[in-house]
């Protein structure tokens, strides 16, 4: 630990308040926030993106552009208003170097520096970390060229996964059905739909068995791994249907158990950290590691360098430990001196998208039944894409609408719960799945 990490420790230890900047606009960060407002330690909570009617109740709003090109007006903004601590929610931000401008002798960022986050923000790197590190992972090669890559997919017996290598806002992995689906894919990311994100594209084996989310707190040496969650990206029930960003999801998952845990730590997660020190890079923040269960054992489908979205939204309710705390210590490289709890009840979320999710979604329905939902015990309602409009209404402002989330005794009764609340919520086009949890 460096001197200034130390210093900065010490201090904060001994203050009773400190004032937070947290950055993003969705459910992530609504859930993030009612876990920032339940610390003692808060003095006042700034918010990046108060469009989202769910944040904007819980801080204070910044008045200055969130982009890349402005980042020294945000700096002076954290300075005039004595911020301690910036909790960065969304990857692109971190792809920036949002976290690199913002650190300061005293002024923390949850969230890894620039060149950690492009463990996400570049997949064909990622990968040839997991080769240097033997990080079981799914065979692929990556193309720059739409000739090379359809030639490659055409040789194959079977369609198989593509992913524009940038961050392509959760939109950029296909699972094809066929041929022509797989084509139309590769057409599409050449041509420019996702941008600089598909100019370079992997092309990856299929891997068979139930995928996991396994979140880990890393303070740069020290690895903590968080309750595990699933996930549900498929649109329709019985996974089906198009990839989303994630129409729900559940924890802790049913298919990791204490063993496989242990093996995934030892042979992915260690490694993990251990090639990026070896890189000389310095990871502090959230790592995501998404995970195939294979008949040949646990297998990385993807990293993330943030909370999942929905997964997020599912562990935070379960979360007994101040959330200000566990941010300063992987901030610091404490995670070791910290004991986290969590909830020992099951959790589900269930997200409710508009009309036309994931492809053309159609914005501007009223909502209704929110605040009835919110108020059952146990529930909590996350604004993800919901906007006021001049009447004072909510209205669908994004593809994922709102997070619903109900703790239970059990997972079914948590399963029961979440859809009783969200049968509470309607509007016009809204689709969810009935089956997350189950």
């Amino acid at each position: 630990m460096s001197a200034f990490e130390s210093s900065y420790h010490r201090r904060v230890s001994t203050d009773t308040r400190i004032n937070v900047l947290l950055i993003g606009p969705g459910g992530r960060e609504h859930a993030i926030a009612k876990a920032l407002a339940a610390s003692p330690r808060l003095g006042r909570l700034h918010i990046s993106h108060p469009q989202n009617p769910g944040l904007a109740k819980l801080g204070t709003a910044v008045d200055v552009p969130i982009t890349k090109g402005e980042i020294y007006r945000l700096v002076q903004y954290c300075d005039r208003h004595k911020i301690g601590l910036v909790v960065i929610g969304p990857e692109g931000p971190l792809a920036e170097g949002f976290a690199d401008k913002l650190a300061t002798k005293d002024r923390l960022v949850f969230g890894p520096v620039q060149n950690a986050a492009i463990l996400e923000a570049d997949k064909v790197w990622a990968k040839q970390l997991m080769r240097s590190a033997s990080i079981p992972t799914a065979d692929s090669r990556d193309f720059t060229s739409l000739d090379n890559a359809m030639a490659y997919v055409e040789s194959r017996e079977e369609p198989p996964v593509l992913k524009a290598a940038g961050l392509a806002a959760g939109k950029g992995v296909v699972l094809p059905s066929s041929m022509e689906e797989a084509a139309a894919f590769l057409e599409e990311c050449f041509h420019g739909k996702f941008g600089a994100a598909g100019k370079k594209i992997l092309v990856e084996e299929r891997l068979e068995g139930p995928e996991v989310s396994v979140l880990s707190l890393v303070d740069g040496r020290n690895i903590y791994v968080l309750e595990t969650v699933q996930d549900h990206k498929r649109l329709l029930d019985n996974d089906e249907g198009p990839n989303t960003g994630g129409m729900g999801a559940f924890s802790p998952s049913t298919q990791v158990d204490e063993e496989a845990l242990d093996l995934i730590q030892r042979e992915i997660l260690v490694p993990t950290v251990d090639a990026l020190r070896r890189d000389g890079i310095d990871y502090r923040g959230v790592l995501y590691t998404g995970i195939m269960l294979t008949p040949a054992g646990p297998k990385v489908l993807e990293y993330n360098v943030r909370f999942g979205d929905p997964e997020c939204q599912a562990i935070l309710p379960r979360l007994k430990t101040d959330f200000i705390d566990i941010c300063i210590a992987t901030c610091t490289g404490k995670l070791g001196d910290l004991d986290i709890e969590f909830d020992n009840r099951p959790s589900c979320c269930v997200v409710l998208a508009c009309e036309g999710y994931p492809e053309k979604p159609k914005t501007g329905a009223v909502i209704s039944g929110i605040q009835e939902a919110d108020a059952m015990d146990d529930v909590t309602v996350y604004h993800a894409g919901t906007r006021l409009d001049a009447k004072g209404n909510f209205v669908a402002a994004g593809g994922r609408v709102l997070s619903v989330v109900a703790l239970g005794d059990t997972a079914e009764l948590a399963h029961k719960k979440a859809y009783k609340a969200a049968g509470k919520i309607g509007f016009a086009g809204m689709q969810m799945r009935t089956d997350i949890g189950m």
